[in-house]
C-alpha cells in the first residue's frame, strides 16, 4: 500500500510538471514609452526658426515597432518641419524613421504659439507634448532727430 501511495504521488508530482509547461512563447511586442525633448528657445521672432532635439525612450525593445508622428497647432501660426526634410502638416500621420530626430519650427506670426507633438506606435499608444514658443519682438533702432 506505501508503494501505491509513493508511485500515484509520484505520478501526480509528475503529471503538475508537465502540465505546467507550455510549448508557447510569451513574447512582449507593446513597451511603454515617452518622448524626451532637449532644452529649447521659448523666445521666437517671426521667421525665426527653432530646433528642438527629440529622442523616443522605450521600456523595452521589439524589433517590429513603428513610430509615427501628427501635430496640431493650437495657438499662433508656423510651419513643423523634420530633419530630414519632410514638412509636417497639422493632422496627418508621418512615420518616423528614427527614434532620435530633430523639428524644426518656424514661427509666422507675432502670437503665443503652441504646438502638440502626438508621437504613436504601431500598437496604438500615444504620447503627447506640448511645445510653447512667446514671441520676442525685434526692436528696431530709433532713429536720431537733429
Amino acid at each position: 500500500m506505501k508503494r501505491f501511495a509513493s508511485y500515484f504521488l509520484y505520478a501526480m508530482l509528475i503529471a503538475s510538471i508537465v502540465c505546467a509547461c507550455n510549448d508557447g512563447l510569451d513574447i512582449t511586442q507593446k513597451y511603454a514609452f515617452d518622448l524626451l525633448a532637449m532644452p529649447y528657445p521659448k523666445k521666437v521672432v517671426q521667421g525665426e526658426t527653432v530646433e528642438i532635439r527629440c529622442t523616443i525612450t522605450k521600456s523595452g525593445d521589439y524589433t517590429g515597432t513603428d513610430f509615427y508622428i501628427r501635430y496640431f497647432q493650437t495657438d499662433g501660426k508656423g510651419e513643423l518641419k523634420l530633419d530630414d526634410g519632410r514638412m509636417l502638416t497639422p493632422n496627418d500621420l508621418f512615420p518616423l524613421t528614427k527614434e532620435v530626430f530633430r523639428l524644426y519650427y518656424t514661427s509666422q506670426c507675432t502670437d503665443q504659439q503652441n504646438l502638440d507633438i502626438y508621437i504613436e506606435d504601431n500598437f496604438g499608444q500615444v504620447v503627447q507634448k506640448t511645445f510653447s514658443f512667446s514671441n520676442e519682438s525685434v526692436d528696431k533702432p530709433k532713429e536720431q532727430t537733429e
